[in-house]
């Protein structure tokens, strides 16, 4: 077999395809962006057919680029936004509604019922999350809710649930493959990741039948090929994982105390934590990094809603900037001695604070202030979101004292910001030579299990640093800026 492998990405504003050498070098590469679907504030949709439109078109643009056909080419790898929710009919394969993204936040007022009802401590035992419209078991049931008659179809069997991993797995195996890999099984609040079932007491709590769910498997494992007509021939999938444990793969986290932070749409940081899973005391998560050969790897997990977000919203929302990549030198060119800080709670706070009903706010503005002064404010803001986050490690899990931060993502391209999170953080920040660090861990994983792909030993070994940024700012200044962001997030915050 070749070592080639195709890993499809599928993230939250765009669909990305992917075709790897055995060196791991990008041999070919597709994107396609396709609709937000935004009905109501906090609301977020996607529909699920311009994501398969996407996924269907990149996969033939990236074996194009790379000039092989799907017979040059031993194995797929899924990789995709999390908590993304879509139900759908077995025999159409339609989907029922639009698929209900991972930042909606419609059923917050479900959560606090969920909350008051007394449910955290069973949803932080058997799931180590906590009760957030972020996650997709009460996404399922306002669905189920919403369309009428869908409450008993999927009771009868008739309807299947999936993250978008499922439904593409879905459609690309024509509809013989309802499976999911135990990363995105652990993010529906219905999945127990101890026992590695999904767990009845849950699933009545969330009124959830339990003939909607997925079969879990192993992130590395055996999920069917795709069918021959889609791609003129078929393809082995071998690998699956949501999107911010692919990166923990593709970064080469694989022993306890390996950090890494992913700077997208959103930015999640996933701290190693081995065999032993961490009961937070700061409203981290607790979570799988990944499961293989039957043996699940735990993390604490730090989730922000709004990171690269935040310049998207300085582009179309503000239109200040023409351009994302813009904003570092502008943030460069900013007034030091002006102190503005941006909250972007968008869709709300998440880690530590889990306020969904919080919004978006600026503070320290003067008339001087301008558009170089708003793009520092947004990327310090990830700065500052990720500081709060490490701390919160620290304290929960003492041994992510000395941690050298591992990144990926869009914006990590930018030096300035890069060294503002070491200076923030007060630690080394490693960028890599490999920045399409999500869908190397999903090929990985493919690779892995058709064998023309190293273990983790040997994937270990060639994980490369491009760059390490080391922090230089003064302590007193150090502190001084993290005293000014607590104060506007104190202000921000409805929860107290």
């Amino acid at each position: 077999m070749s070592g080639y492998v195709l890993a499809i990405d599928q993230g939250t504003t765009s669909t990305r395809a992917i075709v790897f050498d055995d060196s791991f070098r990008v041999v070919g590469v597709a994107q396609q962006e396709f609709p937000q679907i935004l009905p109501r504030s906090g609301w977020v949709e996607h529909d699920p057919e311009d994501i398969w439109t996407s996924v269907v078109a990149t996969v033939k643009a990236a074996l194009a680029d790379a000039s092989l056909t799907a017979g040059d080419v031993s194995a797929l790898g899924i990789t995709n936004q999390r908590e993304t929710t879509v139900i759908w009919d077995r025999e159409s394969g339609k989907p029922i509604h639009n698929a209900i993204v991972w930042q909606d936040r419609r059923t917050s007022e479900r959560c606090r019922e969920l909350v008051q009802y007394g449910a955290e401590d069973l949803v932080a035992e058997r799931t180590g999350l906590v009760i957030d419209p972020y996650f997709a078991g009460t996404k399922i049931a306002w669905i189920l809710d919403a369309v009428s008659g869908a409450r008993q179809r999927a009771e009868s069997g008739a309807l299947a649930f999936g993250t978008i991993d499922s439904f593409l797995l879905w459609r690309l195996t024509g509809g013989r493959v309802h499976a999911t890999d135990a990363t995105n099984a652990a993010r529906t609040m219905l999945f127990d990741t101890v026992a590695n079932a999904w767990d009845d007491d849950l699933c009545a709590l969330l009124r959830v039948p339990m003939a909607l769910l997925p079969e879990v498997r192993d992130c590395a494992a055996d999920f069917g090929e795709t069918a021959p007509a889609l791609f003129g021939g078929s393809i082995r999938i071998g690998g699956m994982a949501g999107d911010q444990h692919a990166a923990t793969l593709g970064n080469a986290c694989f022993q306890p105390g390996m950090m890494k932070s992913t700077y997208g749409t959103g930015c999640f940081a996933i701290l190693n934590t081995g065999s032993e899973r961490v009961r937070s005391g700061n409203r981290l998560l607790s979570t799988l990094a990944y499961r293989l050969d039957g043996r699940s790897t735990f993390a604490l997990e730090g989730s922000i809603f709004i990171a690269g977000a935040a310049v998207q919203w300085l582009r179309d929302g503000l239109r200040i900037v023409e351009r994302a990549a813009e904003t570092g030198s502008m943030a460069a060119r900013a007034d030091d001695t002006q102190d503005v800080y941006l909250v972007p709670a968008f869709t709300g706070l998440g880690a530590p604070w889990w306020d969904a009903e919080a919004r978006g706010a600026m503070f320290g503005l003067t008339r001087n202030t301008g558009p170089d002064e708003f793009a520092r404010a947004a990327l310090e803001a990830v700065c500052f979101q990720t500081a709060d986050l490490l701390d919160a490690m620290r304290r929960d899990w003492p041994a992510a004292g000395d941690t050298v931060l591992r990144v990926d993502g869009g914006m990590v391209a930018s030096d300035w910001t890069m060294q503002r999170l070491a200076d923030i953080l007060d630690a080394p920040v490693d960028r890599p030579t490999v920045l399409e660090t999500t869908a190397l861990g999903a090929a990985w994983l493919a690779g892995r299990q058709a064998g023309v792909w190293p273990d983790q030993d040997g994937f270990s070994t060639r994980w490369h640093l491009e760059r390490r940024f080391e922090p230089t700012l003064d302590a007193v200044e150090r502190g001084r800026k993290l005293r000014g962001w607590s104060d506007a997030v104190r202000r921000t915050r409805t929860n107290g």
